[in-house]
């Protein structure tokens, strides 16, 4: 089955969010499945679960999306993955989805040498309990969008103005504190080769 990959490099969310769901609204089934890898500037997503989110006091926009989870920040340094995938034509449940991404980011950090977990109510992967990377999708006729992001080389600092993905506590980490010199584009590159590997079996 086909799957086209796109380095769509430094984009805007909100045009990148319209794009995902115009691809979304409008395929068919015979519209090849797609990964998107990018970079976004400055932002807060807030997903559908908006109960008891604390909301930042600073100047970065908080944008309302419609993929599953509470509020998270994306900002340059860190990898995006957007999927794009028909699960009926792949055989996919979302669970098993999940798992070939999270999956994918413990295997490439364990190609660092960098010992990465996955906790099972908490979607996601993790370091010594720190938060690396996240995932929120959304699905459309049991066709998804969204995706992952794991961060490489970034300002954590926003993160601490909320509860990251309503998690009250929650420390955030990234490639760079664990001694990990490659740039967020060779990460990424390297990251989506996975996803297309393990998707295309």
């Amino acid at each position: 089955m086909p799957l086209i990959t796109r380095n769509l490099g430094r984009t805007d969310y909100q045009t990148t969010l319209a794009a995902m769901q115009a691809f979304t609204n409008n395929r068919t089934t015979e519209t090849d499945d797609e990964l998107w890898l990018t970079e976004h500037d400055s932002v807060y997503t807030l997903g559908l679960n908006r109960n008891n989110v604390r909301l930042p006091q600073n100047d970065i926009p908080v944008v309302n999306v419609d993929r599953g989870g509470k509020i998270t920040y994306h900002g340059l340094g860190q990898v995006i993955i957007y999927l794009l995938i028909d699960l009926d034509r792949r055989q996919l449940k979302v669970r098993e989805l999940v798992n070939i991404i999270e999956g994918s980011i413990v295997e490439l950090l364990a190609s660092y040498n960098i010992k990465a977990t996955t906790q099972h109510n908490a979607p996601g992967v993790y370091i010594n309990n720190k938060k690396i990377a996240s995932v929120g999708l959304r699905l459309k006729r049991n066709r998804c969008y969204h995706g992952l992001s794991l961060n490489v080389d970034m300002d954590l600092s926003p993160f601490s103005a909320i509860d990251p993905c309503g998690y009250v506590g929650l420390k955030m980490t990234q490639t760079k504190d664990w001694n990990i010199q490659e740039t967020p584009k060779m990460i990424g590159e390297a990251l989506l080769t996975r996803l297309e590997n393990k998707l295309s079996k």
